[in-house]
């Protein structure tokens, strides 16, 4: 593995265990057992290290979210797959990640924001077109409307205001989110196939 990559994987696992803000150059160094000087001679400053990681970080999950939600037989079973897999992510992920990008490292916060705003708003749209077509997902959904909602849970799960990460993992809130969002967008039909998913029994 070259010196290049070992770097960002020591990195990506830092800023996941501890944030962004928290690790310095220092930290990346001695986590690798480098001297300072052999790493500022792969990048110039942290800024660089954040943005390689990730446009790495985003390549590797847009090839697994693809991968998947792939062999899903029905738009349920693909959006409770892709919920499952979310909640992996999510729970290697420092609740104060995203406000440091923001905050910290604007060009990388535009880069995820791209990534949001092309290729997860497409997932969760061709899901609800699908679940539309199969009969599982009401027929009048507006769904560039749903999509967005749908788009703007992810950061909300992150909101350290709404909900105190000593409180609330992003894990246990992303999980509500997307089983409120599906119940709210599935037809009788979809609602049955859900309970069959999650090994519920419902009074009618």
């Amino acid at each position: 593995m070259e010196i290049k990559d070992r770097i960002l994987n020591h990195a990506q696992a830092l800023f996941m265990r501890n944030g962004i803000k928290s690790v310095s150059m220092d930290d990346i160094a001695a986590d690798m057992a480098m001297s300072k000087k052999t790493l500022y001679k792969w990048f110039e400053n942290k800024d660089q290290i954040v943005m390689a990681t990730m446009n790495r970080h985003l390549n590797q999950v847009q090839g697994e979210c693809t991968a998947v939600a792939g062999p899903a037989a029905n738009a349920i079973e693909e959006m409770l797959t892709i919920s499952r897999w979310a909640d992996e992510q999510f729970s290697n992920v420092h609740p104060s990640i995203f406000n440091d990008l923001k905050k910290y490292h604007p060009a990388a916060w535009d880069l995820f924001g791209q990534h949001k705003n092309t290729f997860i708003l497409d997932q969760i749209t061709r899901n609800l077109r699908r679940g539309m077509a199969e009969g599982l997902f009401r027929p009048d959904l507006d769904v560039e409307v749903l999509a967005r909602l749908n788009l703007a849970q992810i950061e909300l799960a992150f909101d350290p205001v709404l909900y105190p990460p000593a409180q609330f993992s992003p894990m246990r809130v992303n999980r509500v989110f997307d089983e409120h969002f599906l119940l709210g967008v599935a037809t009788l039909k979809g609602h049955k196939l859900i309970n069959d998913y999650r090994q519920v029994t419902e009074n009618e």
